[in-house]
């Protein structure tokens, strides 16, 4: 009897860690992309009740080669990493991880900063010359990249958070004249998300006009309260579907170069 020798291909995994992960949009981005281009691949989500669960994640997923970091994991994820990139260094936290594989099975990882690139691209093009000053609502990872962002852009920028600390102010310091002068607006908090579609950043929202751009990093819902309410005010609001789209290519191309 012939014995036929069957080597078995075993399909590249790409994934999202994060906590919780029901507003994600990166798996069906994902998986419409490799069914798009015809890629051998597979997009999971690890919805990780704590970072501590990262090394056992990598330990059972052997075909995992790289994966995006969401919240609230894009600072609690760098001791975990050998290495980060200039960019995520700067700005603090990392949303994009490489997996390298190397000699007995070890593992390499090093963390990079998409967010800013999806950011800059997506908020470029509605800068106006009088934008010159924004405030960046919260404190987290994504938080920092935009800064980044927009410091880069030429702007000038100031966190806010409902707990004030140095260098951050809260939202009872933003009095009509920081208003006025910062014509920019960024939410970079959970605010607003899916499910909780009725909430918004604590801001008097009577004080946006026409010169103001609200830009708002979330994208499920489309249009979330805190847009609508720039909108009604005569602002220019802007969702992060378009980061989030931004942010994904260019992680791609990190995990295949």
């Amino acid at each position: 009897m012939r014995h036929t020798n069957c080597i078995h291909f075993m399909r590249t995994t790409y994934g999202l860690i994060g906590y919780p992960l029901g507003h994600s949009f990166s798996k069906g981005y994902f998986t419409h992309f490799f069914e798009q281009e015809g890629i051998d691949a597979e997009y999971k989500n690890f919805e990780l009740p704590s970072i501590e669960a990262l090394p056992n994640i990598l330990k059972e997923e052997t075909t995992l080669r790289g994966f995006n970091v969401t919240i609230p994991y894009k600072q609690q994820v760098i001791p975990y990493l050998h290495e980060i990139d200039s960019a995520a260094a700067t700005i603090g936290a990392v949303n994009v991880v490489k997996i390298i594989k190397q000699n007995e099975g070890n593992i390499y990882l090093k963390g990079y900063n998409t967010d800013v690139i999806g950011f800059t691209d997506s908020i470029r093009p509605l800068l106006k010359l009088h934008h010159k000053q924004a405030l960046i609502l919260g404190t987290g990872g994504a938080s920092k990249a935009v800064c980044y962002a927009l410091q880069q852009l030429g702007l000038t920028t100031q966190q806010v958070s409902r707990t004030p600390s140095e260098n951050v102010l809260c939202y009872e310091d933003l009095t009509p004249e920081i208003m006025s002068s910062h014509t920019v607006i960024v939410n970079t908090t959970p605010l607003g998300m899916h499910p909780k579609k009725e909430e918004c950043p604590a801001l008097n929202y009577s004080l946006i006009n026409t010169q103001h751009l609200l830009f708002d990093v979330i994208y499920n819902p489309e249009k979330t309260l805190f847009m609508q309410c720039g909108e009604h005010n005569g602002a220019t609001v802007h969702n992060g579907m378009d980061m989030l789209i931004g942010q994904a290519k260019a992680a791609w191309r990190i995990w295949n170069e």
